[in-house]
């Protein structure tokens, strides 16, 4: 290569860099313009987005201290309704209790007066109704001898008959 091809070479080289840089150079001047009407455009609501970024925070803040109240209420809360299920399961195990030992003696109680039914029914039995049975027994006794006695001596016909039919 020649001295003389190689210079045309760097003047094409320098040539094209030269272009690239005066491309880059409108470019960005394009962008320095749009940013600029960009700018003029955004000026104006900077102020209120400023009001709505401060009234947003102050509202998160009360929103936080009301979070953090409503945490602490709700645990206390839970706390006592802990504290009154075990209360109330402490009742009921103690209800519970109670009435099972009740019903034990409610049970021992009619047991008792089972077995007392059954000893006054068992001496009314031997006490009362053995004798008057007795009683009976000899008052039926005497009847017949009475009768046996008030009638004749001679039985009668349908009476001897009868006699005679249950001996045979």
């Amino acid at each position: 290569m020649d001295q003389n091809t190689l210079l045309i070479l760097l003047v094409i080289f320098v040539a094209l860099a030269a272009i690239a840089m005066l491309i880059q150079a409108a470019t960005l001047i394009g962008v320095f313009i749009a940013m600029r009407k960009l700018q003029e455009k955004v000026s104006p609501i900077i102020p209120q987005a400023q009001g709505v970024v401060a009234a947003s925070r102050r509202i998160a803040e009360n929103v936080e201290k009301h979070i953090e109240k409503i945490g602490t209420t709700s645990g206390a809360i839970l706390d006592v309704t802990k504290q009154q299920l075990a209360k109330v399961d402490e009742l009921l195990t103690d209800a519970s209790t109670r009435a099972k030992v009740q019903m034990e003696r409610a049970e021992m109680v009619l047991d008792d007066s089972m077995t007392r039914v059954q000893q006054t029914v068992s001496t009314v039995q031997s006490g009362v109704l053995r004798p008057i049975r007795e009683v009976h027994g000899i008052l039926s006794g005497v009847r017949t001898a009475f009768a046996h006695l008030g009638r004749s001596r001679r039985p009668t016909v349908d009476h001897a008959t009868s006699d005679e039919e249950m001996f045979i």
